[in-house]
């Protein structure tokens, strides 16, 4: 049986309404965010996800939703692009976009404690990403951090650039990121930015309760690590650009 909160987020997104705060059927913790989470990818057919995002990973990302270190959502196939992607602004509610390192598994990572060395292990590629959100919340004090967890933490979707094979040769801490809208520089950071390290986002997923409420991560699935800038959030048919100085480029204009 689906629980309430799942049920009013599955109800909220097919009415293209923003989620109001759930009262007393809200999840109570974060572990009873991701379970509600679960039930809402099993209802949209995508259990086992195509890979997970992970949200506020940077300190500015933190203190911009309210929250006190990262948090993680299930990512749906149908929702992941290659670039250079063309998608319809009218297809979503409220959009943004973020800047974000993207790779692939090529080994399993169990659900429990890892390294940053046990991550590295398991990546196969990594590839510049945009990942697509939605401002569909109010406050974000009022709706709470397990609701916005169950929620997927804003995920609408993503773009993934090519995949670089060669990552080991790069320095990902170091790796600079760019993102441009409208032709317009909005922001850029850096991958150190993202808990110090993006493979140190990876270990975090490997712990977190995404990766216990889905059985740990998979070999094949796709993982956006977080965004160096903070969402960019847009009003209307635009392109964006990403480019990390070591990864490349990835492209999406909405039509």
């Amino acid at each position: 049986m689906t629980s309430r909160a799942a049920t009013a987020i599955l109800e909220a997104r097919r009415g293209r309404r923003l989620l109001v705060p759930l009262g007393d059927a809200a999840p109570a913790d974060a572990a009873a965010g991701y379970a509600a989470q679960r039930e809402v990818a099993a209802a949209l057919g995508a259990v086992p996800p195509a890979g997970f995002k992970i949200g506020a990973t940077t300190k500015q990302m933190q203190a911009y939703l309210g929250l006190t270190g990262p948090a993680a959502g299930f990512v749906p196939a149908a929702g992941v692009h290659a670039t250079p992607a063309r998608l319809r602004f009218a297809d979503f509610v409220a959009p943004g976009v973020e800047c974000e390192v993207g790779l692939r598994l090529g080994a399993d990572l169990p659900f429990g404690p890892c390294t940053r060395e046990q991550a590295a292990a398991a990546v196969a590629e990594v590839f510049p990403a945009i990942e697509i959100v939605e401002k569909r919340y109010g406050d974000l004090g009022t709706l709470g951090t397990p609701t916005l967890i169950a929620d997927q933490v804003f995920h609408a979707g993503g773009v993934l650039g090519e995949a670089r094979a060669d990552w080991r040769d790069i320095d990902l801490g170091a790796t600079r990121g760019r993102m441009t809208v409208g032709g317009s520089l909005y922001g850029e950071g850096v991958g150190a930015d993202l808990l110090g390290h993006p493979l140190e986002a990876l270990a975090w997923l490997a712990g977190s309760g995404a990766a216990q409420a889905f059985g740990g991560l998979k070999a094949g699935q796709v993982v956006f690590l977080g965004s160096v800038t903070p969402p960019a959030w847009i009003e209307g048919p635009t392109s964006v650009v990403v480019e990390f100085d070591t990864l490349g480029t990835v492209t999406l204009d909405f039509t």
